[in-house]
């Protein structure tokens, strides 16, 4: 069977931020003992769609990567780190077959042997994506101010549905998971001009990263609600009626 991966993401009251910051903490020992779980990383949020500097503290997400869907499904079934999740006042899953990806993530690339998912469709269909990069330190300043451009030109996008930026620390460790009406669409917005093409040929030229991370993913299955709707479910609407 192949490697699946999984992007969660729970909201809690605010009376129980801090509560939630330390039940994450305290149970990163129970996530990576885990059986069939080959990576993961708990990571903080941006304010409601921003991806620049600041947080939200009520809201925290999780990737993973397992060997199988059912290292999966027993995960959500079974794990109290689960079920903490379902506890929060809204909380989105989705699972996501992988695409293609390159790079690393902390020195990992647990994605590197997955087969390309065989029943992608083509071109048709929602799209993930999900990328990650540690900031060389010398570079933070032109990243950060790069940022806003980048941000107005995708929520143009009439292609995107659903953008969150998050990461491991507030500066340096930087991440966005993205849900898109389909590839085509990931593909205008990354490559056809614009900022964020721009900015990408700073990246290489300057060298601002000193590793990265670029996945892309067939989300092929959800449950809960993220800010009140099911991203996924609005996708597939979307990519049905042309929109």
């Amino acid at each position: 069977m192949s490697a699946v991966a999984s992007f969660h993401l729970t909201r809690y009251p605010p009376r129980h931020a801090l509560g939630a910051m330390a039940a994450m903490v305290r149970g990163q020992r129970a996530l990576s003992a885990t059986p069939g779980l080959r990576f993961a990383r708990q990571l903080g949020t941006g304010a409601g769609s921003a991806m620049g500097l600041g947080a939200d503290l009520c809201r925290w997400a999780t990737f993973a990567v397992w060997e199988d869907a059912t290292a999966l499904d027993d995960f959500l079934a079974d794990s109290p780190v689960a079920a903490r999740w379902r506890q929060g006042r809204e909380t989105w899953t989705v699972r996501l077959a992988p695409l293609a990806a390159h790079g690393a993530w902390s020195g990992a690339r647990p994605l590197d042997d997955a087969d390309a998912d065989a029943d992608a469709g083509g071109r048709d269909g929602p799209v993930a994506v999900l990328t990650r990069a540690r900031i060389a330190l010398r570079h933070w300043p032109a990243f950060y101010r790069s940022v806003a451009a980048v941000e107005s030109h995708l929520h143009r996008q009439r292609g995107l549905v659903a953008v969150l930026g998050i990461g491991e620390a507030p500066v340096g460790l930087q991440a966005t998971f993205s849900l898109w009406r389909s590839a085509s669409d990931v593909e205008a917005f990354a490559y056809r001009g614009g900022p964020h093409d721009g900015v990408v040929r700073r990246t290489r030229a300057e060298g601002w990263f000193s590793e990265e991370l670029f996945a892309r993913f067939r989300p092929y299955g959800s449950t809960g609600t993220w800010d009140g709707r099911d991203p996924l479910a609005t996708a597939r609407r979307a990519g049905g009626n042309g929109s």
